[in-house]
Formats: structure tokens, C-alpha cells, sequence
């Protein structure tokens, strides 16, 4: 996960910490993806939770002819003469990504990660400090591909500053489900694991069309769902473009969202008169508790309070744009309906 435009309203310390946690969101996610700023998709959300014990990558595919030249997020043409060797990444779910493929061994570099997943990315030095990038370290690690973040998660002047020494820069970023397949076949091709990284794709997919299938099937009214990103102090959850939310509709849910296809501030009001049936935690792995949000002020009236479905998720999983995207489905449709049964 996990992705960002700058803010169009304050932001508390803590939004802050988990949009860069976040996808983050995410991927913080580590999705959402949360957003940098609240006005974004959020990245794969990179909540500090802890993350489940590692598979075995995958045997590498066949290296690809090179050069290739792959077209990153920010229409910039990247052309890489051979497979690259020494990779740095600087998102989380890329970072995923390429152990996922097999070219885990070739990273040399990665971003901050409360929890870096899997754990052999751990004794990997990080080279960002809350999406800030040390441009001296990446520079001196002497990679030849960096991956970075769009839409301001990777800042554009660190880009820039590395693509003025030679280095050849991916930019990646996926605002939806089917931008999460199209950024992991990307990074393949750039890695020379292409053939992987397709079959890893090709599985996702269908794994997140069968749960989206069982979530949905035989359902006739969907209970709508509040997925809370931060409420220290303003309400921010999904825009209505947002990952979050196309996650929550998967999952059998009908998202509900600030009414902004790009900002991810709510009013108290709005939050009410949509009155959730389902209130999902976000930022749960922050110390918000079911019971802490069932005693805020105007918030007991909603059908989700008084009926006692405010859940914690894991939003790391759930909103980062990597290879466990499925394994968040799951678990957010679990959510959304602890009966259902899936694959």
C-alpha cells in the first residue's frame, strides 16, 4: 500500500503518523493506502501492527530481455539497460512486491516501516524519514532502479534530485484494485521478473473476484460501512474515489464517504445523518477502541454504536497496494460481516 496532494485541511499528529505508516496506506499500509494528506488516496496504510510471519518467495522467473522501458505513474518513460542489481525501494508495498517475484535479494535499499514485511526486508536500511528521502544514502547505495511513490508520497524534488544522477526512477501508485495488478506487472517488467510477477497478479485477482463473489452473493441490502482512517481531531475517512472505499464495496459493504472524490474529511453531521450500520477502525492500531468511540460526543445515536458493531481492523493489509491485498479482502469483508463465508 499506501500515494499525495497537499492538504486542504489541518491535519492532526496522529493522522499524520498513520497516512505515513499507512497503503500506508497504503497503504498508509499500509492502504489506505492512507493518504499523506488528507486529500489523497492513501497509499497502502503502514499501521504498526504486527505483521504475519513471512512465505517462502517464489522461484525467480526467467530474466526478460533488456533493455526495457516501462512508463511509470507520472508518464515519465523509464528505460533500464539491464536487470537491475541493486534495487532501492521506497514504498512498503513495493517493497512487498519484489519479494513477492523473487528479487527481494536485490534490494539494497527500502522506505520507513513500523512493521517491514516480510521480515527479511527488516535488516534492509531505510532510507525515508516520514516520506522524507535521504537522497545522499540512496545515491550512495549505487542502485540501478529506484521505485517510488506517486502523488507526493515519493516527494517530486527527491525524484528529480535522482534522476539528475543517472538513476533510472519507476514511480508507481494505484488509486484502485486493478491499478494495484498493473503496478506489480510493472515492477516485473522493470526487475526482470516478469513472468512472476504476472502469475502473482493473475492470483490476486482471482482471489479478490471470489471473495468479492461470496461477500456479495445472495445479498440484498448492504450494510453501509464507516471506515475510520483518524478522529483525534477532525473525522477523516474514504473520499468517494477512493481505495478505501472501492475495498469496502467489495467486501459486501456499502462505503460511506465525506462526498468528496478527493477529500477525506467528514463533518460530524454528514457522518450522522449517513448513520453506519458497521463503524471499521483504521486506526485501531493506535489505541482506538470500540468503547472510546462509543463514548464520543453525538456519536451515540448512530445504528452502529447502538448496536455495538465498531470493529478494529488491521489497515495495513486491508489498505496497502501489495501482494496481500487479497489476505485484506478477507479480512475486511469478515469484518463487514462476521457470517459470511468465503473461500
Amino acid at each position: 500500500m499506501s500515494r499525495v496532494r497537499r492538504p486542504r485541511v489541518a491535519v492532526s499528529p496522529i493522522l499524520i503518523v498513520i497516512l505515513v505508516a499507512l497503503l500506508a496506506a497504503a497503504c498508509t499500509g499500509g492502504s489506505t493506502p492512507a493518504p499523506a494528506t488528507p486529500s489523497a488516496q492513501p497509499p497502502a496504510t503502514q499501521a504498526a501492527t504486527e505483521a504475519p510471519a513471512a512465505t517462502p518467495a517464489p522461484t525467480p522467473s526467467p530474466v526478460a530481455a533488456f533493455p526495457v522501458t516501462v512508463t511509470g505513474y507520472d508518464g515519465t518513460e523509464v528505460a533500464i539497460a539491464e536487470q537491475p542489481k541493486r534495487i532501492v525501494s521506497l514504498t512498503p508495498a513495493a517493497t512487498e512486491t519484489l519479494f513477492a517475484i523473487g528479487a527481494g535479494d536485490r534490494i539494497v535499499g527500502r522506505s520507513e516501516d513500523p512493521n517491514p514485511f516480510p521480515a527479511e526486508a527488516a535488516a534492509l536500511p531505510a532510507l525515508t524519514n516520514m516520506m522524507a528521502v535521504d537522497v545522499e544514502k540512496v545515491v550512495a547505495l549505487e542502485p540501478d532502479l529506484v521505485i517510488a511513490g506517486g502523488l507526493g508520497f515519493t516527494p517530486d524534488d527527491s525524484i528529480a534530485q535522482l534522476r539528475n544522477a543517472g538513476i533510472p526512477v519507476l514511480v508507481v501508485y494505484a488509486s484502485d484494485v486493478a491499478g494495484v495488478m498493473g503496478d506489480i506487472r510493472t515492477i516485473g517488467k522493470a526487475s526482470g521478473a516478469t513472468e512472476a510477477a504476472n502469475t502473482l497478479a493473475d492470483g490476486m485477482q482471482a482471489d479478490i473476484d471470489a471473495i468479492a463473489a461470496a461477500a456479495t452473493a445472495g445479498v440484498t441490502t448492504r450494510p453501509r460501512v464507516f471506515y475510520e482512517i483518524d478522529a483525534t481531531g477532525d473525522i477523516y475517512g474514504p473520499a468517494d474515489k477512493s481505495f478505501i472505499a472501492e475495498m469496502v464495496n467489495l467486501a459486501g459493504g456499502d462505503a460511506v464517504t465525506t462526498g468528496s472524490p478527493d477529500v477525506y474529511s467528514i463533518p460530524l453531521e454528514r457522518l450522522i445523518e449517513a448513520n453506519p450500520d458497521v463503524i471499521l477502525l483504521g486506526d485501531a492500531a493506535y489505541g482506538v477502541t470500540p468503547e472510546a468511540v462509543a463514548g464520543r460526543t453525538g456519536w451515540g445515536t448512530m445504528t452502529a454504536v447502538t448496536s455495538g458493531a465498531i470493529r478494529p481492523v488491521d489497515d495495513v493489509v486491508i489498505t496497502r497496494p501489495g501482494p496481500r491485498l487479497g489476505e485484506g479482502l478477507r479480512a475486511l469483508a469478515k469484518a463487514v460481516n462476521p457470517d459470511v463465508t468465503l473461500p
